[in-house]
């Protein structure tokens, strides 16, 4: 059934939903923000299967999701993700106008490059590496950013509570500044290390069968996917519970996400995990050079 699911699928329904958002130059339509919806979650579910058959496939040979085909795809699936959530969040926003073509963009450069050639299994090491590296270090940067601001609203509430005169030594931002700051470091440290943990899972797809394959039971992947879990929590709770966008509330889960990552961290420094560094007993010394 997955094997029927076409790259024409998924490009149909976000064609579709793009022409939806086109009409808003046009008139009114009150049923116009459920059938752009529902093209859109039709086009991103056909668009997931046909993602996963792809793996499935990909799994047979040992190099899942390794391809600028695959690589395409993917960039054009997280970009309908984003285009959702942003549709469901402001509805009257047109960002379809913008973000579909890009979509649509990435889905036409992937057909192109269909029968391109898989890439060879330490390419596609390498470069399921880099970006898993590169994704989860700019998860570190945002929740440690989150971090400060949170702990610089929580001073500043403080502040304000007491009544305490403005230190103009220490000059805080507005606490409505430092509330968004939170709240898109929230949304942002969730995408990114959940966007990095996926590429950790392929590359650990791509090495099960060579050399360092990392345990599914490793201490570091279990507290990462616990971390995950609580972001992804944290983030909804945010979204839904609307006392929750306001106040210290956001300053409290910025801050404890951070705790969250400072565990995981720990235990890669001291070497719980096989994640972390090793020194190389085994390396054979560096071949010398001919006379």
């Amino acid at each position: 059934m997955l094997s029927g699911i076409t790259i024409v699928c998924f490009t149909a329904s976000y064609a579709v939903a793009l022409a939806m958002e086109v009409t808003r130059l046009f008139f009114r339509m009150p049923v116009r923000f459920f059938l752009i919806l529902g093209f859109t979650i039709a086009g991103l579910f056909a668009h997931t299967l046909h993602l996963w058959h792809r793996t499935q496939a990909g799994l047979a040979t040992g190099l899942p999701l390794s391809s600028w085909y695959d690589w395409s795809l993917l960039a054009a699936w997280i970009l309908s993700l984003l285009y959702l959530g942003w549709a469901i969040r402001r509805p009257n926003s047109p960002i379809g106008l913008f973000m579909l073509p890009l979509v649509l963009a990435l889905i036409g450069l992937a057909y192109s490059l269909e029968k391109a050639q898989t890439f060879r299994r330490d390419q596609a090491l390498q470069l399921w590496g880099l970006a898993h590296g590169v994704l989860l270090m700019l998860g570190v940067v945002v929740v440690s950013f989150g971090f400060v601001a949170g702990v610089m609203y929580l001073v500043q509430s403080y502040r304000l509570k007491h009544k305490m005169q403005p230190s103009t030594l220490l000059r805080l931002p507005s606490l409505e500044w430092l509330q968004e700051a939170n709240k898109h470091m929230l949304l942002h440290s969730l995408l990114l290390i959940l966007l990095g943990m996926g590429a950790g899972i392929v590359m650990n797809l791509i090495r099960t069968a060579g050399k360092g394959f990392v345990p599914w039971t490793d201490p570091v992947v279990i507290s990462s996917g616990v971390l995950v879990a609580w972001l992804l929590a944290a983030t909804i709770f945010e979204w839904t519970y609307k006392p929750a966008q306001q106040g210290r509330k956001v300053a409290y889960l910025t801050v404890a996400n951070f705790a969250f990552l400072a565990i995981v961290l720990i235990m890669l420094a001291t070497g719980a995990s096989e994640h972390a560094p090793k020194k190389d007993a085994e390396a054979e010394p560096p071949a010398r050079a001919p006379q």
